[in-house]
C-alpha cells in the first residue's frame, strides 16, 4: 500500500494531502484524519488530491462523506484536483462528485490587494 496523509496548513487552514491510491483499504484513513481536523473546529479545511495517483468509488464516497461531516460542523470544505491530474479528475467527472463535494483547480493564494499580484515568494 502506497498512500500517505501529510498534513499542513496554509494561510492557517488545515490541509490533508492524499499522497498516492485513494481507494478501499486507504479511504479510511483520510476519513480518520479529516475526523481528527474536524474535532477542532477549524473554520475551513482543503483535501489536496494533486499527488494522489488514483480514485476509486471508496474514495469518493469517502470525500462525499467528508463534505456532509464539514456541512454538520459548519466547516468549509474544499477539494484541489488540478485537471491535469487526469485519473483522478475523471473520475470525479465521470460520477458527478462536484455536485456535492467543493471541488477547486488549485490551492488558493494568499491575496495582495494588488490586481494580478499574490504573497509567494
Amino acid at each position: 500500500m502506497l498512500f500517505e496523509i501529510e498534513r499542513t496548513t496554509i494561510f492557517d487552514v488545515p490541509v490533508l494531502r492524499a499522497i498516492g491510491e485513494l481507494d478501499l483499504t486507504t479511504a479510511p484513513m483520510l476519513a480518520k484524519a479529516a475526523d481528527d481536523e474536524l474535532v477542532l473546529e477549524p473554520a475551513s479545511l482543503l483535501v489536496d488530491l494533486s499527488p494522489t495517483t488514483f480514485l476509486d468509488s471508496s474514495g469518493a464516497r469517502a470525500l462525499a462523506q467528508l463534505a456532509r461531516r464539514a456541512a454538520a460542523h459548519d466547516v468549509a470544505l474544499q477539494v484541489v484536483c488540478p485537471r491535469a491530474n487526469t485519473a483522478v479528475r475523471l473520475v470525479i467527472d465521470l460520477l458527478e462528485l462536484r455536485s456535492v463535494v467543493p471541488v477547486v483547480e488549485a490551492v488558493p493564494r494568499r491575496p495582495t490587494g494588488i490586481v494580478g499580484g499574490d504573497d509567494t515568494p
